[in-house]
């Protein structure tokens, strides 16, 4: 799998003054109309909790220059975790209070629909209820151990 160029995303949720991420990979459009995707997170993340607890999350798909964002979200870098994570951006909300990052590429701002059980994850599908997007900017891809700038 570490062959599989995918798109980096921070997946974002809030359950009252709690707020957790993280980064992932596994994001994956189901259907346009309805608008759903589908999100995998693992079960021994506090975000997974959370995202349970509250029904919604938003898919924060990044840009070339949110490295940054995506290393402290998947804890590589030393000394932040929890909530210090959001010092790392600039954070609002959308339709459904989960936090949504200021230049995204896009963010997917949804409402759990359904919640599968799968192994080590839990599989959220998710209707998408808000979007924002920019027309500019980098992708960033995570390719063989690395994070990368894809052009548009």
């Amino acid at each position: 799998m570490r062959h599989v160029a995918v798109g980096v995303s921070i997946i974002a949720a809030s359950d009252g003054a709690m707020r957790a991420g993280l980064t992932a990979t596994a994001v994956c459009s189901v259907t346009a109309d309805p608008p759903r995707l589908v999100v995998f997170v693992n079960k021994n993340v506090v975000a997974d909790q959370v995202i349970r607890n509250s029904g919604a999350l938003c898919v924060n798909v990044l840009a070339g220059e949110q490295e940054d964002v995506a290393k402290a979200f998947a804890g590589m870098i030393e000394g932040v975790h929890g909530d210090t994570r959001f010092g790392f951006g600039r954070w609002n909300t959308l339709a459904t209070g989960a936090p949504a990052l200021d230049g995204a590429l896009t963010n997917f701002d949804c409402r759990v629909v359904k919640v599968y059980d799968e192994s080590t994850h839990h599989a959220f599908l998710c209707e998408v209820l808000a979007t924002r997007e920019r027309n500019d900017g980098e992708a960033l891809i995570y390719l063989n151990g690395g994070f990368r700038r894809l052009p548009q």
